[in-house]
């Protein structure tokens, strides 16, 4: 299984947003969409062994698990809308337990703390940093869970949890990346080095 958390700091808890002003009026939600069309897509199918978890203002986190996902298409739009109605289900969601609000589509009321302990559990939390290792010098985790945020830096608090949370540093080429990009070069990595997962 290949997770990824995604902090987005800006974007909507509410579902009142317009799915015609993504980059605007909805907080930068046009980077998450981003983030999970890369986490995905494949070019005529769809990356069943991977989950991400978004997580919005520290408040909610909506995650998208692949082998189960519906409605799923690769437009910024589309997939604003699953997370739109995942917020419109966001009373359903009791304590950490999760409401689902489309199949492979669900909403927990828990924060980036929460949301990255229970994902790490079996998992090789990885953080990705211009300071970390190379990657192209390590061999790939077996359960990689890479941790990154939107168009902000992650805050000291976030930042000090990660580094105290992740097993590996690492970072994915002498760039910095948009975290979408991030994605598709880290599912690469793990493509490449032969570790399969469809």
């Amino acid at each position: 299984m290949r997770q990824f958390i995604v902090l987005g700091h800006d974007a909507p808890t509410t579902p009142d947003f317009s799915l015609d002003d993504l980059a605007g009026g909805a907080g930068r939600l046009d980077v998450l969409c981003r983030c999970v069309n890369s986490a995905f897509f494949l070019s005529h199918a769809i990356r069943e062994d991977v989950r991400v978890h978004l997580v919005l203002r520290d408040e909610f986190t909506v995650a998208f698990e692949g082998g189960e996902l519906r409605r799923l298409n690769p437009d910024e739009r589309s997939t604003a809308a699953l997370i739109r109605k995942a917020l419109e289900a966001r009373d359903e969601a009791i304590g950490h337990v999760a409401a689902e609000s489309s199949p492979g589509v669900t909403i927990r009321r828990t924060g980036f703390e929460t949301t990255l302990a229970d994902a790490a559990a079996g998992s090789t939390v990885v953080q990705l940093h211009e300071e970390g290792e190379p990657v192209v010098d390590l061999d790939p985790p077996a359960s990689p869970l890479f941790v990154l945020s939107d168009h902000h830096d992650f805050a000291a608090d976030e930042a000090a949890f990660l580094s105290e949370a992740a097993d590996e540093r690492i970072r994915l080429g002498p760039k910095r990346l948009h975290a979408d990009h991030a994605i598709t070069v880290a599912h690469n990595y793990l493509d490449t080095a032969g570790y399969e997962t469809y």
